[in-house]
Formats: structure tokens, sequence, C-alpha cells
């Protein structure tokens, strides 16, 4: 079971996400259904598995690749507004873990996953720097200049309402 909590009028998410990279190029989802924007390999941890247990899982859900974790780089709180149909309007407080992975030589991903409303997802290969939209938006800056350690950073969109 997902770890999506009720919470009040909103959701709590706690969620993993991948950093996969090759070529100066991070591989990021996208869906019909939300064709705006892309976002990161990854999704909710399941209770009772950890958050290394739970990127590597999504990684292999969303790629069909089985990929070893590098390191911890980010932990992401982020408030935002939920903008699929079965959340819409809400308020999510989602705690995220991005892992940087390590990227095989012979990495050649396959997308076969859907979204939770059972949108099918395609995998782009972008530039952080690209003028594209996409989640986390800290990747354009943060990628770009990657540090060794881990980062804790908060986006709140609470307060652009």
């Amino acid at each position: 079971m997902d770890m999506t909590v009720p919470c009040d009028n909103g959701l709590i998410n706690l969620r993993v996400g991948a950093i996969i990279m090759r070529n100066g190029r991070i591989l990021m989802v996208g869906n019909k259904i939300r064709p705006e924007y892309l976002y990161s390999v990854g999704g909710r941890i399941q209770f009772g598995e950890t958050a290394e247990e739970a990127v590597k899982r999504e990684v292999w859900e969303e790629t069909g690749a089985k990929m070893e974790i590098d390191r911890l780089g980010f932990i992401h709180e982020n408030y935002f507004y939920g903008d699929s149909p079965r959340n819409f309007g809400k308020l999510i407080y989602e705690l995220s873990f991005f892992f940087y992975m390590k990227t095989p030589e012979n990495f050649s991903p396959e997308c076969h996953s859907q979204t939770d409303y059972d949108a099918e997802e395609h995998l782009v290969w972008i530039k952080p720097d690209e003028d594209v939209r996409y989640y986390p938006e800290f990747f354009r800056t943060e990628l770009l200049n990657p540090t060794r350690g881990v980062k804790h950073l908060v986006t709140d969109e609470r307060e652009k309402v």
C-alpha cells in the first residue's frame, strides 16, 4: 500500500525519486493526461519498504532496468495542491528522498508503467536547464553543479495562493 495518508482536508505523501543522468541529461517521465509537465522517475514508498528499496523498485517499474544507488542527494519537503483526478485541489505535504543512481553503460530504458490514474507513461531525456516544465524544479539549478553532500530543500506553493 502506498504511503499516502489523509490528514485533515489534505494528504501526506512519502515519495522517492531517481536521478538518472547520462551525457549531461536527466531521465524524466511524462504522460498523456498531464502533457504540460514532466516529473522524476520514482513514486510513493510502499508500507514496509525503505526509501532505498522503493527507489530501486520504482526504477525497475518505470525503466525496466535494475539499478544500484550511488547516494542520497536531496531530501525535499513540498507543499502543493493536487492536480490529478484523485486529489485535485487538495493540499499535499510530500516528503521525498532523491537518490543519484549508478547508470550502467548499456542502459536502455523501456517504460511500461502507468500513473495511479491509469495514464500510460513515457520517458524523456532532458538537459536540467532545458526550457520545459518539470518537477522537481530544483533539478534545474542543483543538477548543473552537483555536490557530494545531501541537501535539504523546501518548496511551498501555499505562499503563491
